[in-house]
């Protein structure tokens, strides 16, 4: 069957995320038209898509004219963009302050759900972000060569039931945890930050539990880990990580696997709490 030609829009957040979509967009014959984020998106991008688009933060009006006048049908979201920056660099035009108008929580999914919404109504569908990169799903099982011990996976099992707590609530996705005991819960300062916020409390041997919010909607909004969790972790001499596997993207996974190993952190990935 003859490669798919047609183009594919790209919303680019910051980090590596949308550089591996544009490269892996294009293997696969497709033509990439980025819409990027000034002071957020890697200025490399530029080398890597068949045009580009530069934005603020919430010109969601010149973002749809962007794909509209470039035929874009098809587009997926990828990348970070830094929640401090929502407070003081948002510049909204006329599209996005009707959107945030109509919003009554001003949070992660509802923003997320309101523009995918609005792309579609503009005749441009929202993909799965990994529509072209599959193989940074986490896949189940324990992928380190130390396994978390009987007390870890009582933490484990502990920490995935208030980690899916924050996500009903839409704070974060994240916890750190010793003995059961919650010690740091991730919020507008990402995932490291928490991580070290728990670590320092727990001297050593923090569990660290990541999983996807209820109802979330892993087309555009996955969690993920990487090689600087990992990185992060062992700073404050950290004992596990786990995940929810299928939901959560893992990127530099051979490096992250590696330097977990290196470190006797045991990173295990699994589809529901542990029994």
């Amino acid at each position: 069957m003859a490669e798919d030609q047609s183009t594919i829009g790209l919303i680019a957040g910051g980090g590596q995320f949308p550089l591996l979509i544009a490269e892996a967009a294009r293997k696969h014959g497709r033509r990439v038209v980025a819409v990027a984020h000034l002071d957020e998106t890697d200025p490399r991008l530029t080398e890597r898509v068949d045009d580009i688009v530069w934005i603020k933060l919430g010109q969601l009006g010149r973002l749809i004219k962007a794909f509209r006048s470039r035929d874009v049908r098809e587009a997926l979201m990828a990348g970070t963009i830094t929640k401090k920056k929502m407070f003081d660099n948002i510049r909204p035009d006329f599209k996005g302050l009707a959107i945030m108008s109509r919003l009554a929580f001003f949070h992660d999914d509802d923003i997320l759900r309101a523009v995918a919404s609005e792309l579609d109504r503009e005749g441009v569908a929202i993909v799965s972000s990994t529509r072209f990169l599959p193989e940074l799903i986490a896949p189940e099982g324990c992928l380190t060569a130390r396994r978390p011990s009987r007390a870890e996976m009582d933490d484990i099992r502990f920490g995935w039931k208030m980690a899916k707590s924050l996500g009903q609530m839409d704070i974060g996705q994240c916890v750190v945890v010793r003995k059961r005991t919650v010690l740091a819960v991730e919020a507008i300062e990402g995932t490291d930050a928490a991580i070290l916020r728990g670590g320092e409390l727990a001297r050593e041997k923090a569990v660290v539990v990541k999983v996807s919010k209820p109802n979330q909607d892993l087309r555009f909004d996955a969690p993920s880990v990487g090689l600087g969790t990992i990185r992060t972790l062992s700073r404050v001499k950290g004992a596990v990580l786990a995940v929810e596997a299928g939901k959560t993207l893992l990127f530099d996974k051979e490096t992250m696997i590696a330097e977990a190993d290196k470190n006797r952190i045991a990173v295990i990935s699994l589809r529901t709490p542990p029994e």
